[in-house]
């Protein structure tokens, strides 16, 4: 049995004669070290990718986008679709047709069994 096995095995003893709410807290205690481990292995990570980088004279964030700097146009975020379909009643609500679907536009289908297509804009 490893040192780990072993150790996992007093744990585990132990965890057996706590109560319900002292199994709690040490569950707690047990997340709250995972966070803190995890947040020390992201910064080691993060630095050794640092010298990495700068061993090939390279910047960071062009290896992790895949994109180097200046080599092409940026793709469109966030531009505005105009709206597909709108709500039979209040023209305020209105849907692109990308994504999910709001909830007025599937009880229109599911429950009233009617065509999207009596929602659609004319020329969208």
């Amino acid at each position: 049995m490893t040192t780990t096995d072993e150790a996992l095995e007093t744990i585990r003893q132990a965890a057996e004669e706590l109560d319900f709410v002292d199994l709690q807290k040490a569950s707690r205690m047990i997340e709250k070290e995972q966070k803190r481990r995890e947040k020390e292995a992201r910064k080691q990570a993060q630095q050794e990718m640092k010298q990495v980088a700068q061993k090939y004279g390279l910047d960071l964030d062009e290896i992790v986008s895949g994109v180097s700097k200046g080599a092409g146009a940026k793709a469109t975020k966030g531009n505005k679709v105009p709206p597909k379909f709108r709500h039979p009643e209040d023209p305020d609500r209105t849907w692109t047709g990308r994504g999910r679907k709001p909830k007025w536009v599937v009880h229109w289908e599911e429950e009233l069994g009617r065509d999207i297509e009596e929602l659609r804009i004319p020329d969208a």
